[in-house]
């Protein structure tokens, strides 16, 4: 070691402070650790008839104390770790339902899960699309004919064309939608029977509701052509009638009300 100790200080030298001297050993004693692990490791020579033997690396961790390394733990870190490759997938096709050629991605395939190719698309006849209100007037259908009923219809999202800030309008599919609409009335001939019936109730209540404004169009005519007279009632009455002869009564009656006047004579 190359610092002297405090005891093998001269009387001319000042004592080192303890914080030194536990520096100065504890760099002592790392050296002679190091120095025992590069001797370990050394062969023997074959004149000493020594061999070499495996012993285990120290390493130091650098937080005062050492660390003993297997060649185990060495031998498992060198081996390469190899993956195995990916199993190859193949793609699946669809198969359009017009033309019967397989495609990959369309756009009602995505939007309403229809096999149709986008060269077979034709968006102004089959493949129009109605908005949910037409759905609902023209094939008679419920909500809950488009929402509850298995499988739901699908729909697409589009701006109102009339006002931008009114809701997002939803789009079906109209050959979805006439499919859906067999499997709620059953034939085309119930669906008219339905359609004429419901003709026939709004007619009934457009009639109600004119006879109705009618009727109150004439209450209020008359109302404003009646006039209330509130001049004060004089009475008329007619000749005098004998009640009680011993009393002395008599009565009078308004010929325009029906008033009768009761009165004594003196």
């Amino acid at each position: 070691c190359w610092a002297a100790s405090s005891a093998d200080a001269g009387p001319d030298k000042e004592p080192l402070p303890p914080r030194v001297l536990a520096k100065i050993e504890r760099n002592r004693q790392r050296a002679l650790m190091l120095r025992q692990a590069r001797l370990a490791c050394r062969p023997l020579s074959s004149v000493e008839g020594g061999t070499c033997a495996k012993i285990s690396k120290t390493i130091d961790s650098g937080a005062g104390f050492f660390i003993d390394e297997d060649d185990d733990v060495q031998d498992q870190m060198a081996k390469k770790v190899v993956h195995q490759p990916a199993p190859v997938i193949e793609p699946e096709y669809l198969v359009c339902e017009d033309c019967s050629k397989p495609f990959m991605d369309s756009y009602l395939s995505n939007s309403f899960d229809l096999s149709v190719c986008d060269k077979c698309r034709d968006n102004e006849v089959k493949h129009k699309l109605v908005s949910r209100t037409d759905a609902k007037q023209t094939y008679l259908l419920k909500d809950c004919d488009l929402d509850k009923r298995e499988p739901p219809l699908r729909f697409v999202l589009r701006k109102n064309p009339h006002n931008p800030r009114w809701g997002d309008m939803k789009l079906y599919l109209k050959l979805q939608v006439e499919k859906r609409c067999m499997e709620v009335w059953g034939s085309e001939e119930a669906l008219e029977a339905a359609r004429e019936s419901r003709e026939e109730s709004r007619e009934i209540q457009k009639q109600r509701r004119f006879n109705k404004k009618v009727k109150e169009l004439r209450r209020t005519v008359r109302s404003s052509m009646f006039r209330k007279d509130t001049s004060a009632h004089q009475h008329e009455y007619g000749p005098e009638e004998l009640v009680d002869e011993e009393e002395d009564l008599y009565k009078k009656t308004c010929t325009t009300c029906g008033h009768q006047l009761t009165y004594e004579k003196m």
